[in-house]
């Protein structure tokens, strides 16, 4: 198989920053390709990992993150290490630095899900892959398996067009430059003060410029999903913003709920994607993330095959 061949270039995956083009396309062949075989008998992945362990380290909650890359390493032969940061030597002090070069003696990939990116860069320190669980900044595990939802329905990524309802926060970040990587048309809509940072925007219209992807950014959700194959959002109060939960909830609903009526402005055939967990009746209706245009169940899904893919890549193709 082709795909097997491939090994990333980069050793750690804190953002689709550190992945180019080619390799978003070779992750989501092999996240194909073994989404096929979980319907097989004979399974080539069955035992590629056996004797190797994940390490998870989550300072936050987490339900999709923390049982996909559980199962994903069990599926492969291998074993995933749960780790609470207040069960840890983090709690007492220990900085992140030597909590990391401790890890990489006995592990062979760390994935992290923190509050602060600055934190996944210090755990970089480590000898042994790091990959981006989720942080304030981030999201690329999520959109990996976002492009792999839009390309099963699509069948195809480059001229796709998505839009993008809500906080510009760190789904949206990774969106963006996962959607200029491989050519996909994205309008971002957001309060204002709301949008995504400008640096981010800034690389995200630069890419398109090799690929063709458009890139825009507005106040304005029916300019955004104007035309839209694919709407998507997210919960406008992230993990770690609950102190402004009531102001959050004043600015964002309606204007910026996806509903019948904005879907309305979509194309007929448009599908609607969350990465959940969702606030119903706020970011989205229960008619719409439970009607037959949502995909949701399906792009959660995908998490599970976009990580073994990136375990694959990360653990097996370096150590062989």
């Amino acid at each position: 198989m082709k795909t097997l061949k491939t090994c990333l270039s980069n050793k750690n995956i804190l953002s689709l920053l550190d992945v180019n083009s080619n390799e978003i396309l070779s992750i989501l062949k092999l996240a194909e390709e073994l989404k096929k075989e979980i319907k097989r008998k004979n399974k080539w992945s069955s035992q590629v990992l056996e004797g190797k362990v994940l390490g998870m380290l989550f300072l936050k909650p987490s339900t999709r993150t923390r049982v996909s890359f559980e199962v994903g390493m069990y599926q492969m032969g291998g074993n995933a290490v749960y780790m609470d940061s207040s069960n840890m030597q983090l709690a007492r002090g220990e900085s992140i630095e030597d909590t990391a070069r401790t890890l990489s003696i006995y592990l062979n990939c760390i994935v992290a899900r923190v509050y602060d990116h600055s934190d996944l860069k210090k755990l970089t320190v480590a000898s042994i892959p790091v990959i981006n669980g989720l942080s304030d900044t981030f999201h690329p595990c999520q959109i990996l398996a976002d492009l792999m939802t839009v390309k099963e329905h699509k069948k195809k990524l480059k001229g796709t067009k998505i839009a993008w309802i809500g906080d510009g926060n760190n789904v949206c970040n990774d969106l963006l430059i996962g959607c200029a990587k491989t050519g996909v048309n994205v309008k971002v809509a957001c309060p204002k003060g709301y949008e995504p940072p400008k640096w981010i925007v800034s690389i995200a219209k630069h890419e398109g410029e090799t690929t063709g992807s458009q890139v825009h950014i507005s106040d304005d959700p029916f300019f955004a999903v104007h035309d839209a194959e694919v709407v998507m959002t997210d919960t406008s109060v992230s993990i770690g913003k609950d102190e402004e939960k009531e102001v959050r909830k004043k600015i964002f609903v309606p204007r910026y709920q996806v509903n019948s009526q904005l879907m309305k402005h979509a194309r007929k055939d448009a599908f609607f994607m969350h990465c959940l967990p969702a606030t119903r009746g706020q970011e989205v209706t229960s008619d719409v993330i439970d009607g037959n245009q949502s995909v949701v169940w399906e792009e959660a899904e995908n998490r599970l095959h976009v990580q073994k893919a990136l375990l694959y890549m990360l653990i097996f193709k370096r150590s062989a």
